[in-house]
C-alpha cells in the first residue's frame, strides 16, 4: 500500500513557493501544493506568487528537486470575486505542472444555490483552458458544509473537469465515516487532504481554530482512516496540517517532516491489514 504525499501550503504557512518546494524535497514528499491566489490573511508571504520571477524560481526548484506540483489554491466563490481574477493563478499553476485546483464557497445567503452552481461552472470553464480540474471542498464553517451538498452542486454543474476535495477533518466535524466516500463517483476524487483531530463536541469557533491552527498528526487523534486505503489505495494524499504551536517550536521543516512520518506510519505500516474496518483489525490483532 503506497500513496504519494504532497506538502500543502497550510502545513508550512508563510513560506514562499520556492522555499516550500525545497522543504518538501528535504523532508521526503513527492508533491507540493501551492497557494497561488492569496486570501489577504495575516502570515501570507509578502510576495505576489504569480510574479514571473517567483514562478521561474519555483519552476527551477521543482526541476532541481524532482518534485511535482499537485494542486493550487484557493479559488473562492464569493460575491465580490470575479472568476476571471483567478486566471493568473491558473496560468502560473499550469506552468508549474499543476493538475488540480481547490475551490470553496463563502457566500452568505442561504438561497444562493443557483449562484454557486453558475460560478463554479465558470471557474471550471476557465480552468479547463489550462488543463486544470477544479475540486470543490466543504469546510465545516463555509457555505457548503457537507459531502452531500457538494455532490448536489457537482451533479448540477456537470463539468468534465470537476471534482470534490475531501478533508478528513471536515468529515470528522460532520461525524461522517470516510466510508461514505464510497458513494462518490471515483472520477470526482483526485486527491485527499489528511490530518487528525480529537473526538470533541466542536462549536463553530472551535472548528475554525482547530482547522487553522491546531490539527493533529495522523494517528494522534480519533479519526479512523482505514477506508482511505480500502477505497483509494494509491490516491495522492495532501497533508494539510497547520499547528501554530508546533511550527513555532519546531520550525516549518521539522513540522513538515513529522507530518509525513506520522502519515506513513498510519497509511503504510499496518501489517497488511490496511483496508479492513476497525473492528476487523481489532479481531485480527486479538488472535
Amino acid at each position: 500500500m503506497s500513496h504519494p504525499y504532497s506538502l500543502s501550503y497550510l502545513t508550512v504557512p508563510g513560506v514562499t513557493p520556492p522555499e516550500q518546494t525545497r522543504i518538501a524535497a528535504r523532508t521526503g514528499y513527492d508533491y507540493v501544493s501551492y497557494r497561488l491566489f492569496h486570501l489577504g490573511v495575516a502570515g501570507e508571504p509578502d510576495i505576489e506568487p504569480t510574479d514571473p520571477r517567483i514562478v521561474r524560481d519555483t519552476r527551477r526548484a521543482l526541476d532541481e528537486t524532482g518534485l511535482q506540483c499537485l494542486d493550487i489554491e484557493l479559488t473562492r466563490i464569493m460575491r465580490d470575486l470575479e472568476p476571471r481574477q483567478f486566471l493568473p493563478a491558473f496560468e502560473a499553476g499550469a506552468e508549474l505542472g499543476a493538475s488540480q485546483v481547490i475551490c470553496s464557497a463563502w457566500t452568505d445567503v442561504r438561497n444562493d444555490r443557483r449562484y454557486i452552481v453558475e460560478t463554479f461552472a465558470e471557474i471550471c470553464d476557465l480552468a479547463a483552458r489550462y488543463g486544470l480540474t477544479v475540486n470543490l471542498e466543504f469546510p465545516s464553517f463555509s457555505r457548503l458544509t457537507t459531502l452531500e451538498e457538494v455532490m448536489e452542486i457537482l451533479e448540477r454543474t456537470g463539468r468534465r473537469n470537476q471534482g470534490v476535495l475531501v478533508d478528513t477533518l471536515y468529515m470528522h466535524f460532520n461525524k461522517a465515516p470516510l466510508l461514505a466516500l464510497e458513494k462518490v463517483p471515483p472520477e470526482w476524487v483526485n486527491f485527499l487532504h489528511v490530518c487528525d483531530a480529537e473526538d470533541l463536541a466542536f462549536t463553530r469557533e472551535r472548528m475554525m481554530r482547530t482547522a487553522r491552527d491546531a490539527r493533529l498528526y495522523p494517528g494522534e487523534g480519533a479519526i479512523d482512516f482505514w477506508a482511505i486505503n480500502f477505497l483509494f489505495p494509491d490516491i495522492p494524499l495532501s497533508i494539510e496540517l497547520p499547528h501554530a504551536e508546533r511550527i513555532a517550536e519546531l520550525g516549518p521543516e521539522q513540522h513538515a517532516r513529522n507530518c509525513l512520518e506520522a502519515a506513513r506510519a498510519v497509511f503504510e505500516n499496518d501489517q497488511g491489514l490496511a483496508g479492513q474496518p476497525t473492528q476487523a483489525r481489532r479481531e485480527e490483532g486479538g488472535r
